[in-house]
């Protein structure tokens, strides 16, 4: 009975190490898969890192110039044509001047048109490379691909914009309304101290006129006051003097002619009575 209870004690405490044994086998397995996991999980995450920042790299945006707009067209019809060739931003197209627009207007009467045409334009790509490639191949060619297309018949002249970002734009745009906006000051200006010169002026004579028209009831004397200006030459007048001008300038010449000629003489004579003096003494 000893033996046989001596032998199950010996089976337990085995079968114990055993499963202490698995125990620790699986917590390491399960540290290992732990430690896979997560590499696995940083590799992933530095790998969509670095695809952000080359995607980052990639899209640079680029700024393409339009010289030439036609008429009647407008942004949206201009990002219908560039978007096929890439992802399209901004876009912004220069109004033409106002004495311009206002001429169209006058003229509406007489079959004009009031509609408001663009100059010039700018428009970004998301990538500037499709920028470039957009400015190389559609230079100078037609806008619409087929006869009948609309604006087929004009030409596109496109230049990329080496290193030039939207904010330069918006700081042209907004330096070119301040400059307009002083102009329309200074000319309001001007226009106010011209207007209060001739009001001045006109109260003035009327003062004038009532003190003239006073001394006239009193009996007084009233001086006229007469204005001496010098009128303007006519055409006439200024080709009169300019030949007096220029026959006095000839007889000047001719009277230093005549003195010099009169001065040689006088020279000749004395050299002819030097001669003729030592020939007699010889």
């Amino acid at each position: 009975m000893e033996r046989g209870e001596k032998e199950e004690r010996t089976t337990t405490v085995q079968r114990e190490e055993e499963e202490g044994d698995d125990e620790e086998e699986g917590a390491a397995e399960g540290a290992g898969d732990e430690e896979e996991v997560s590499d696995s999980d940083e590799e992933e995450v530095s790998a969509n890192n670095e695809e952000e920042v080359s995607d980052d790299r990639k899209c640079v945006p680029g700024i393409i110039y339009l010289g030439h707009i036609p008429p009647r067209l407008r942004p949206k019809h201009l990002r219908n044509l560039l978007s096929a060739y890439g992802e399209v931003g901004r876009i912004f197209l220069q109004p033409e001047d106002g004495q311009v627009r206002s001429k169209k207007r006058r003229g509406s009467c007489r079959g004009g048109s009031r509609r408001c045409d663009f100059t010039e334009g700018w428009v970004e790509f998301r990538d500037k490379r499709r920028a470039k490639v957009v400015a190389a191949s559609l230079h100078n060619t037609p806008m619409g691909t087929r006869k009948r297309q609309r604006f087929s018949s004009d030409l596109w002249s496109i230049k990329y914009l080496h290193r030039f970002q939207w904010t330069h734009l918006s700081e042209r745009l907004a330096f070119e309304q301040t400059v307009q906006q002083q102009r329309l000051r200074t000319e309001v200006s001007q226009a106010k101290r011209e207007t209060n010169f001739y009001l001045n002026n006109v109260d003035r004579s009327a003062h004038l006129d009532n003190v003239r028209k006073k001394r006239q009831r009193d009996g007084q004397q009233v001086d006229e006051r007469t204005w001496d200006f010098t009128q303007r030459q006519t055409e006439e007048e200024i080709q009169m003097s300019k030949r007096k001008k220029k026959d006095s300038v000839s007889q000047k010449h001719l009277d230093k002619a005549r003195l010099i000629q009169q001065k040689s003489q006088s020279n000749v004579s004395l050299l002819a009575k030097i001669f003729n003096s030592k020939h007699q003494s010889d």
